[in-house]
């Protein structure tokens, strides 16, 4: 148990976008009820483990989390909810390492209204809400799920099986709470799900997603608005145009996992390589310096060098701005854990470390473009360095560059006045949640440095620590 006056929640989160929403809205009832949120295992009263189940890999991450919990917060309620617990083997071997709550994905909101209401009877709630802080990540970049569920049957995922059949948010109930993000001072909503790309097939709109994203363009006016995920399928011109609104970011991530067609049917999936071709032809004629990302899947069953080498050679020519590269993991109860024709360990890692190595040279293509230019850039928080030098701040431009400043830049990016008396040059600017002009400079890292350029809003000076209780740290995603 933590030693602070009013509760300690960790917030532990694993995977996709999905589970960061779902764990930002943990967070945002939490905080609203009085207690402090952290995103690190520690000493606390409760840790919510919001895990993955999409690899064998994530599925050894949620066990270490859980046997982390458990050693730094031995008197902690652990709670363990997300994809992980919702396999049979999950579960089971969850409470064995010492969970005491499993709770389902479609269960996660009674979660902190089952935590609040123990401490409401311990009397130890009484402190007040804690207000949404800049730079915390819940107002600086807020994740909205608007759908979730999957009707697909991809052979190789088992997403279906551990968040059932696609349900989505009615789009008034949406634009409702991206105007309340938006009231807290949000400057990017992230709009996250499943499958983005059938939003709304359940209430019966035939262009679901592009009927929310008009409203949302309509009657809001938060920044920006971005996507987490579409498929090839989904792309078309009647959705592209409304990135002439320029609020919606030039950034679309859309899974490949194979360039053979042998292998996507294997797969099942729901298109063709020419037809995910056309798509990113049609992105990019729509949607100049589109940054356009995708998964890959290396070493599904039967894959032969041959469908191998189609995917590399695919992917070098749609010179992705980012590429997730994922070996084949066997995952009980689908259709591919069953295929005789299982890849080799070692002829997987080959494959996996050919692909990583596309993917930087494929990275480091995309940002070099970008050098010399100036584009806005949402700030997110600032990271202590080594050997004394200035906090480093991070931060991101619509189409998906990583961007790194110095929190004292401002005397180096023509912000001061001769004088050095300009409020922007002064040590300790505070950046969060700031868009700002930047000019992109030389690699650093897996993004660039920037410089600000000058702007008539001043940088206000960076405020001293926050008062003890409710500031919740660090959601930072991307």
């Amino acid at each position: 148990m933590s030693e602070h006056p009013s509760p300690v929640v960790a917030i532990l989160t694993l995977g996709c976008k999905l589970n960061q929403a779902d764990s930002q809205a943990l967070a945002r009832e939490l905080l609203a009820h009085g207690c402090q949120v952290i995103d690190r295992a520690a000493p606390a009263d409760a840790v919510i483990i919001n895990a993955c189940s999409v690899t064998h890999v994530a599925d050894r991450k949620s066990r270490h989390l859980v046997r982390l919990a458990r050693r730094l917060a031995p008197d902690a309620t652990i709670v363990l909810t997300g994809c992980y617990q919702q396999n049979g083997s999950g579960h089971d071997l969850s409470q064995r390492l010492g969970a005491d709550w499993l709770v389902a994905n479609a269960d996660k909101p009674a979660i902190a209204q089952r935590l609040l209401r123990r401490w409401q009877e311990q009397g130890r709630l009484g402190i007040g809400p804690a207000a949404i802080q800049p730079g915390d990540g819940l107002r600086t970049r807020a994740s909205i799920k608007i759908q979730e569920g999957c009707n697909e049957v991809c052979a190789f995922c088992i997403v279906p099986h551990t968040r059932g059949r696609e349900a989505s948010v009615p789009i008034g109930d949406v634009v409702a709470q991206v105007l309340t993000r938006q009231a807290e001072g949000a400057k990017e909503v992230v709009l996250t799900g499943t499958q983005l790309g059938n939003y709304g097939r359940d209430l019966g709109l035939a262009q679901g997603l592009r009927d929310l994203l008009a409203a949302l363009l309509a009657e809001t006016t938060v920044p920006r608005l971005r996507l987490s995920s579409l498929q090839a399928q989904d792309i078309s011109e009647s959705l592209l145009r409304l990135w002439q609104d320029r609020r919606l970011c030039r950034h679309l991530h859309l899974p490949l996992q194979s360039g053979s067609d042998r292998i996507l049917a294997a797969m099942r999936r729901r298109y063709t390589v020419d037809q995910f071709h056309r798509a990113v032809a049609l992105i990019r004629r729509w949607l100049p310096d589109v940054a356009i990302t995708t998964d890959v899947i290396v070493g599904f069953p039967g894959e032969t060098d041959e469908d191998f080498q189609r995917t590399d050679d695919l992917c070098q020519e749609l010179a992705f701005a980012a590429i997730h590269v994922f070996p084949y993991s066997r995952r009980p109860g689908t259709v591919a854990a069953l295929a005789k024709e299982q890849v080799p360990d070692a002829v997987k890692r080959r494959r996996l470390e050919r692909m990583l190595h596309l993917a930087r040279t494929s990275a480091d293509a995309f940002r070099a473009r970008f050098q010399g230019r100036t584009l806005e850039v949402l700030w997110e928080d600032a990271r202590t360095q080594q050997d004394s030098r200035p906090p480093l701040w991070r931060g991101l431009t619509d189409n998906y560059l990583r961007v790194y400043t110095s929190a004292r830049g401002g005397w180096a990016s023509g912000l001061c006045a001769e004088d050095g008396s300009a409020s922007g040059c002064r040590p300790g600017s505070d950046l969060a949640n700031r868009l700002l002009p930047v000019r992109l400079g030389e690699p650093l890292g897996d993004g660039l440095w920037g410089e600000l350029q000058p702007t008539a809003d001043p940088l206000p000076v960076e405020a001293g620590p926050s008062e003890p209780g409710c500031r919740q740290a660090g959601w930072i995603e991307g």
